[in-house]
């Protein structure tokens, strides 16, 4: 075991067991299944004593709260997954969720173990199953602590949450020589799956870290936000601040020209509790915002556009985003509160042909389904289709603020009279015919009293009073009984 470890440190990576003990609270784990051993024959393995099959198995505490949780070992046959490798996972899994606590796997595998052929498969397959049954009992969590090719990425791929880290993390359905080979492509492994290249572009990655021990504390910070299992009490804080001076901050944020961007977080932590919020994917997609906060103490899924990023325009990445975190949300029973500053769903060929359509679908119908507490704050541009997507009232708000300054209607008012008044527009003579017919459309379509009128709007509020209206919204709310659904077994969500 000894030389085990330092083979790990040597390429700057803990031991599997250390990795355990650094993610479990002192002492608290109990090992399960450490006599497995595999049972195959072939190309010398019948030769071979493979400790505990290549992964350690058990059940620990975190925060005082019971975890499962297991770890690939790369010094034992390069962490490759076999028969009974996988069936140790899955039966981890299936316990979970009877024990009803969370997941954590520490990825570390060289992928399915050859000399085992279909029975490699068949672990790797025993495997996915259970992590589609637990999806949604339990959350389930993943740490890439190594390589992971293959097979092995799908696993983590089913799972709730991915934690990458810098220089160690890997992942990628084929290898850097399969590539060069197929392709005649040099690449190096960092190049096709680090962690920087699934944070930020292919939105895999979660949460990227800087080094293990990092890594360790974030997912430990996570388990403090959310439901450990369905039926789960929202997390609670046994005390929470909030600082009364950003109250008066709030008013400040939105820059007086209504083009210019801004950062939407700086409203997020003016509304929750002082540094409770926790961001997910916040390398993915920029023009929007993911994560969970606290207000008063409890836990709330926080959706947001990002007028800091591409002017928070909704494209496929963003709409992915965000209709994967509101399930998450819905899954567990963790309110959302969304924030409103979004000028469209991007326009283009560029994203026509990747889908937008179906992919903006997807935040639709995200919302539409999510049956728990929801409330929307509408802090400045609100147009179009993306309006109806972000949490509105027509698609299952059960409340919806907007600041004074707030537009909302199909478009902006220039976009709007140039389509209105093409003639006019073309006429210098009637520059200003065509700014008072912009102006008209300001005070006449666009402003939230005419949303409030009808009804779209629950109430037009001062900035300083959104904490306020999202504290009584959900204390309100937090009762809330789903309303009875049309027969049908499930949905069929534009994927």
């Amino acid at each position: 075991m000894e030389y085990a470890v330092e083979k790990q440190h040597a390429k700057g990576k803990f031991h599997a067991i250390e990795r355990i003990n650094a993610l479990c609270d002192k002492d608290s784990f109990i090992e399960l299944y450490s006599g497995v051993r595999h049972n195959c024959t072939s190309f010398g393995m019948d030769k071979k004593d493979i400790p505990y099959d290549g992964v350690i198995t058990g059940f620990g505490k975190i925060n005082g709260r019971k975890v499962a949780i297991y770890a690939q070992d790369f010094t034992v046959q390069g962490g490759s997954l076999g028969l009974m490798h996988g069936r140790k996972i899955a039966e981890l899994i299936d316990k979970a969720v009877q024990a009803r606590c969370p997941v954590i796997g520490i990825n570390d595998s060289g992928g399915a173990r050859i000399q085992e052929g279909v029975d490699a498969l068949c672990g790797y397959g025993d495997l996915f199953y259970q992590n589609v049954r637990a999806s949604g009992s339990v959350p389930q969590i993943s740490i890439i602590a190594g390589p992971c090719a293959g097979g092995a990425v799908y696993s983590p791929g089913i799972t709730d949450f991915i934690f990458a880290v810098d220089k160690i993390s890997q992942l990628f359905i084929t290898g850097p020589k399969v590539v060069k080979s197929v392709m005649f492509m040099d690449i190096t492994a960092e190049e096709l799956g680090g962690a920087s290249i699934h944070s930020k572009k292919s939105g895999v990655a979660h949460f990227r870290c800087e080094s293990e021990p990092e890594c360790y504390d974030k997912v430990r910070a996570l388990l403090d936000y959310i439901p450990h299992h369905y039926g789960d009490e929202l997390v609670q804080a046994a005390k929470y601040h909030f600082s009364e001076k950003k109250k008066k901050h709030i008013g400040t944020i939105l820059p007086e020209n209504s083009r210019k961007g801004y950062d939407i977080r700086d409203v997020i932590t003016d509304v929750v509790d002082d540094d409770s919020f926790f961001e997910t994917s916040a390398e993915f997609a920029i023009n929007c915002v993911t994560g969970f906060a606290k207000i008063e103490g409890r836990s709330v899924g926080i959706v947001a556009n990002n007028p800091g990023g591409m002017g928070g325009v909704l494209d496929c990445d963003a709409s992915d985003k965000i209709a994967r975190h509101v399930r998450y949300c819905d899954a567990f029973n963790i309110p959302l509160l969304t924030f409103v500053d979004v000028p469209g769903f991007i326009p283009g060929p560029q994203e026509e042909q990747k889908g937008i359509i179906r992919h903006g679908a997807k935040v639709i119908y995200a919302y539409s389904e999510a049956s728990v507490p929801k409330v929307s704050v509408i802090t400045r541009k609100a147009y179009g289709g993306a309006y109806i997507a972000m949490c509105s009232k027509h698609i299952g708000a059960d409340f919806v603020y907007a600041w004074p300054a707030s537009e909302i209607a199909v478009m902006g008012a220039e976009g709007a009279v140039g389509i209105l008044y093409a003639k006019e527009l073309a006429d210098p003579s009637k520059a200003a015919e065509v700014a008072a017919k912009e102006e008209a459309y300001r005070t006449e379509i666009m402003t939230p009293a005419i949303a409030a009128k009808r009804g779209y709007i629950t109430e037009v509020i001062a900035p300083e009073e959104t904490r306020r209206r999202v504290l009584e919204s959900f204390s309100f709310l937090e009762n809330k009984q789903a309303m009875d659904k049309p027969l049908k077994k499930h949905g069929n969500i534009p994927l």
